[in-house]
């Protein structure tokens, strides 16, 4: 059974290439210009560079979720995005289980911290069937 307190790590990334972002624009549709185009995002909105989608980040974090209980297992995730992801980055995602109810399901809480130790996501998932209960 999964217990309460239980902690999972993984590093979700290393280096992040633009290639890697720029790919992600192209699967999801969305080419903000701030995450694929260096001139604006610098010149024209102020950034220190292009930076990841929230969702790709969310979506390389989610990883942890899938890897420990199984994509069927997903009830609900959500996120908070605390900081840009740049170029570059290396990100370690920490799961640490906050309940687990009667009925097998687990609240689960996510940190992403970047390289550097900065927080830049917040989630929170809850999953539920066989591999909470193992």
């Amino acid at each position: 059974m999964t217990a309460v307190g239980e902690v999972r790590e993984l590093v979700a990334v290393r280096d992040l290439t633009r290639t890697r972002i720029v790919q992600y624009a192209g699967a999801s549709g969305d080419f903000n210009p701030v995450h694929t185009d260096e001139r604006f995002a610098v010149e024209a909105a102020g950034y220190p560079s292009v930076f990841a989608h929230g969702m790709l980040t969310m979506a390389m974090a989610g990883r942890v979720l899938t890897d420990w209980f199984g994509p069927e297992a997903l009830v609900r995730y959500e996120a908070r995005f605390r900081a840009p992801v740049f170029p570059g980055a290396t990100l370690t995602v920490r799961a640490r289980v906050e309940s687990v109810d009667a009925e097998g399901t687990a609240a689960v809480a996510l940190t992403v911290t970047d390289q550097h130790d900065a927080v830049v996501m917040t989630g929170n998932a809850v999953a539920r069937g066989p591999a909470v209960q193992k």
